[in-house]
């Protein structure tokens, strides 16, 4: 990746991370923590990943879908669609309030947004539903479907992860924000999920690890996905909060919003996170 590659999708990071901030601040509500775990990742897939995806032409038939399991953070999301000029700047500061354009768990009532999610569990089975349709109807687009730990806990996801490796759905690519901190706690403490990768291996799918707040090693995973055969999970390690470094990988960063008189200095650690990203440090 070059220099000025890097350093756009950094600011564009920092912008998501930025506005989530002063957006659950304004909302007085939402799942900070979260929304910045998975700010690289969610960077990486709408600057390049996602193919045929663009607010000129939402609707396209050939676009990649993406959907957000973890709709606690769609925050993130909706930071991401706005850069993308999906909808205006004064939506924003509508999220989590009465009557506002932007609801505290994803909707697709936002444009960009194909399905709403809130409880975990339910995004995988989707995602799987329509690659299967993609399959039968020999159509060329990806569905993406973005997880969390707490997510890979559900049974439901279980099951969508048996019957994708089963059917050999190999559009479909799952990813894990795996901050390994849930709502209660940490998850090996509540269920361990390692080794993660050989589980998914021995169900039918392709698995890698890789470093969730890494630009270039993002988008190389990505790009090395192959339709083999088999569904792809791509299991990004992450911290939670990455980019507060107070809040970083606690289990207080789960629930909440950054205080009004913390806002600027969480701003100020975002910004100081995205310059050590363009340095490749």
């Amino acid at each position: 990746m070059d220099k000025t590659r890097r350093n756009e999708l950094a600011d564009f990071a920092f912008n998501v991370r930025r506005n989530c901030i002063r957006m659950t601040n304004h909302g007085q509500s939402g799942h900070v923590g979260s929304m910045l775990s998975m700010a690289e990742i969610i960077t990486v897939l709408y600057n390049g990943v996602l193919k045929n995806v663009s607010a000129e032409d939402p609707k396209n038939p050939n676009r990649d879908r993406f959907i957000l399991s973890k709709g606690h953070a769609g925050c993130a999301v909706y930071a991401a669609l706005y850069e993308k000029g999906y909808f205006p700047e004064d939506w924003l500061m509508t999220y989590y309030c009465d009557n506002g354009k932007l609801m505290g768990h994803i909707s697709h009532h936002v444009p960009g947004v194909e399905f709403s999610t809130g409880s975990l569990g339910h995004g995988l089975p989707v995602a799987v539903g329509m690659a299967l349709n993609a399959k039968l109807k020999n159509n060329s687009h990806k569905v993406y479907c973005m997880m969390s730990d707490g997510d890979m806990n559900e049974g439901s996801t279980w099951e969508a992860i048996m019957f994708a490796g089963q059917h050999k759905l190999d559009k479909l690519v799952g990813i894990v924000d795996y901050n390994r901190v849930q709502a209660l706690g940490h998850s090996e403490n509540i269920a361990d999920l390692e080794p993660l990768d050989e589980k998914l291996k021995l169900w039918g799918w392709d698995a890698c690890y890789v470093d969730g707040h890494d630009l270039e090693a993002l988008e190389d995973a990505f790009n090395a996905v192959e339709e083999n055969g088999k569904p792809t999970m791509i299991i990004c390690r992450t911290i939670k909060a990455r980019g507060i470094p107070w809040l970083e990988d606690t289990v207080k960063s789960h629930y909440g919003f950054i205080p009004d008189d913390k806002v600027e200095e969480a701003i100020a650690g975002c910004l100081a996170f995205c310059e050590q990203t363009k340095k490749g440090e």
